[in-house]
């Protein structure tokens, strides 16, 4: 049986380390961290997303900064902002909260934003930086990824590392970490050969496609630690629904030696991720040496 990796709880120590670092940031330097969110209109899933970033960031001592604007709003309107929260020294870290409505194009909105305060670390600059080995942001759901199977394996020299799926918000990040870690990367998608036997291959397997329960546990190399980033909402009990990941969690646990579960696993990381990329920002913004690494 699986050893279950405790995201929630690795996420709550995250968080009250990027709280002592911001309260230390207040003492020694007179400096308070800020995080602005754009929400661009009524996305059900996106409202909850940014009240809970906006909590958390509050919860560890840092400014809030909150931008609601309706699903109306031109490209121009919105670039606008950026830049004024680009120029607005008290901003630190700037996430515009996707989806984007359709006459905004996302491409253009997330290069409008800062590098230096970009702390989704979607920007090519940042992309870039990742993918050459240079300091600067990282996508959060990746870094809390790393966090996790450094904490259950420590070194992962020589590994051999699947990331099913992508995406350039979680696969692509994520293999580029690994990469830099000295594992040995294959990114896996829906055009990959025996995908099942790609699986079997990896000490590292990375679940990111956003398919409910496609990977089973006989896709999994006994041993080896799952990493599942997907969340679906699927049909449960009595006519509700309930959250699934990527992974058969079921079957993929009687094999595995470590497993993220969904929920609990990789996404509470995220947000704490999040709130230490706003730290790492106002450090760097003001030649502070940055202690959460």
């Amino acid at each position: 049986m699986a050893t279950r990796i405790d995201g929630k709880a690795f996420a709550a120590q995250l968080r009250e380390k990027v709280a002592e670092s911001v309260n230390r940031l207040k003492e020694a330097h007179g400096l308070v961290p800020g995080l602005a969110v754009v929400l661009v209109g009524e996305d059900p899933a996106s409202q909850v997303y940014v009240r809970n970033k906006g909590k958390q960031t509050l919860e560890v001592g840092m400014n809030s900064y909150e931008h609601k604007l309706a699903d109306t709003t031109g490209q121009a309107e919105l670039l606008e902002l950026i830049n004024q929260l680009n120029h607005d020294a008290k901003v630190h870290g700037i996430l515009v909260q996707l989806p984007l409505p359709d006459q905004i194009d996302s491409h253009a909105v997330i290069n409008a934003i800062d590098p230096n305060k970009d702390v989704d670390g979607f920007h090519l600059v940042n992309v870039g930086r990742l993918a050459t080995g240079a300091p600067g942001l990282v996508p959060c759901t990746p870094l809390g990824c790393m966090m996790l199977l450094k904490d259950q394996i420590g070194d992962l020299s020589g590994k051999s590392a699947v990331v099913v799926g992508r995406s350039n918000i979680v696969g692509k990040p994520m293999g580029a970490l690994l990469l830099a870690e000295n594992c040995t990367v294959t990114t896996a998608h829906s055009r990959t050969a025996d995908l099942p036997g790609v699986c079997r291959d990896a000490d590292i397997l990375v679940a990111a496609v956003g398919r409910a329960e496609m990977i089973p546990g006989d896709w999994v190399k006994p041993g080896a630690v799952v990493i599942d980033v997907g969340i679906n909402r699927v049909a449960g009990d009595a006519g509700k629904t309930r959250l699934v990941g990527d992974v058969d969690y079921p079957s993929a646990q009687a094999v595995a030696g470590a497993i993220t579960p969904v929920p609990g696993g990789v996404g509470p990381m995220t947000i704490a991720c999040l709130l230490r990329n706003t730290v790492q920002a106002a450090c760097a913004a003001n030649a502070i040496a940055f202690d959460l690494d």
